[in-house]
């Protein structure tokens, strides 16, 4: 500790703000050359790690409820799979793009370092809006998609997992599908399945208590008691729903709620059990009983002790980062925040747990279900719950350690010591043929 650390090189913010390019993958790349950049790392081996190991698109075509068919258009990216297979969630959204699962998909190579579990990082999804889908619809879909790209899956190759408007039910379809094409029951071929076949005790919160657990941490190192704590979450959806929960039976006040269609505030606190019912009936938080009604950027800019952004990505921007009052900023999302963004947090004191941190439980736990169906064991939730609290408090430990040895924000030293950790494995294993 006592040699005098270099600082990371990080993006210089002109005075005249510029125009922010919001492209994902673009903003990944950045993330990584900042760290590559103080790693040293060699110029090969760093365009070997900004570039996806493979890329996968394949055309639907699936019949309607109406006998009309459609095409729709499906992704599978590997970013890296040095430390192990890749791993990553399948999502459903209208809006999907390549570059922006090709940034997911990296993420994920440095969220699995980061918590230190021998997985590589993937991504997929499809072009198509679930909502509007039946449930027929949307399993014909699921197991199309999944054929298409079955070439590339398997427990030892690539095992997805739930993502944005697909859960449980989304991979055991995926999962029969695969089974059925391999003529093996293929358990460990995807994980978030529901109980019955083979799914882990404390999956469905996994993302939100590992949250949790980071977030405590976080509160020591600020000295913030979570009893009290004020809380906005933007984002009540599956990650956002179970972090308000669990905080607010940490006696944490939940003071603002925000989902797709806008947003609810209550400085005397929200009852996020009463907000999720109501939101099953309305399908919106918005309009819920003792609450007014704020927007979803209205509620980055509410002054509380913690800020959970878990919606979708470039929710913190250079445009509102000065507006964030926020004492802690705690990624529940996948690149909520821009690398301008982060000099304005860091300037302003702001503590951010960044995502390949903060919402690591997910897959930490994907791992521990993965490694259950291979085994042939099941965990009780205990198990589960205190396998998850080692693996965050450790991961979250080498994160701040790594700030204070480099002397630099919390993501540019997540981003480090991530970084390492795969090039050592690029490295060792050696560049084939």
């Amino acid at each position: 500790m006592g040699t005098v650390a270099k600082v990371i090189p990080q993006p210089v913010i002109p005075k005249v703000a510029p125009r922010e390019d919001l492209n994902p993958f673009r903003i990944a790349q950045i993330q990584f050359d900042m760290a590559a950049e103080f790693l040293k790392i060699d110029s090969g081996l760093r365009q070997i790690l900004r570039t996806p190991k493979r890329v996968m698109e394949v055309s639907i075509p699936i019949k309607l409820d109406n006998g009309q068919v459609k095409v729709f258009v499906g992704y599978r990216v590997q970013h890296n799979t040095a430390r192990g297979p890749a791993k990553g969630g399948i999502r459903y959204h209208p809006n999907l793009t390549l570059d922006e699962v090709k940034a997911l998909a990296s993420w994920m190579t440095w969220k699995t370092a980061t918590v230190n579990i021998p997985y590589g990082g993937a991504k997929g999804g499809v072009i198509c809006d679930a909502k509007r889908m039946s449930r027929s619809e949307l399993e014909r879909l699921t197991r199309r998609f999944t054929y298409e790209i079955s070439p590339i899956l398997g427990p030892e190759r690539d095992i997805p997992a739930p993502d944005v408007a697909t859960d449980g039910q989304t991979m055991a379809w995926m999962m029969d599908t695969y089974s059925m094409l391999t003529g093996e029951a293929a358990l460990g071929s995807v994980t978030g399945k529901p109980i019955s076949l083979g799914g882990s005790e404390g999956r469905a919160d996994a993302t939100a208590r590992g949250l949790l657990f980071a977030l405590e941490e976080a509160c020591k190192v600020k000295k913030i008691s979570l009893r009290g704590a004020s809380v906005a979450v933007q984002g009540y959806g599956n990650v956002g729903s179970a972090v308000a929960r669990i905080l607010f039976e940490k006696k944490a006040k939940i003071v603002a709620l925000s989902d797709s269609r806008g947003g609810v505030a209550n400085p005397r606190g929200i009852d996020p059990l009463k907000a999720y019912r109501y939101k099953e009936r309305a399908g919106t938080v918005v309009g819920m009983p003792g609450a007014s009604r704020i927007s979803s950027e209205d509620l980055l800019a509410l002054k509380c002790d913690i800020l959970v952004p878990a919606a979708l990505e470039n929710a913190i921007t250079l445009h509102n980062a000065d507006q964030v009052k926020a004492k802690i900023v705690a990624e529940g999302a996948n690149g909520p925040t821009t690398p301008h963004a982060d000099e304005v947090l860091t300037r302003k004191g702001i503590f951010v747990i960044p995502d390949i941190l903060a919402n690591a439980g997910g897959v930490a736990v994907s791992y521990f279900e993965w490694a259950q169906n291979l085994q042939g064991t099941h965990w009780q939730d205990t198990e589960v719950n205190q396998r998850l609290d080692s693996v965050m408090r450790r991961a979250f430990n080498d994160v701040y350690m790594a700030m204070r040895k480099h002397r630099t924000h919390s993501r540019a030293a997540a981003y480090v010591l991530a970084v390492s950790r795969v090039t050592e494995a690029m490295l060792v294993r050696g560049l084939f043929p």
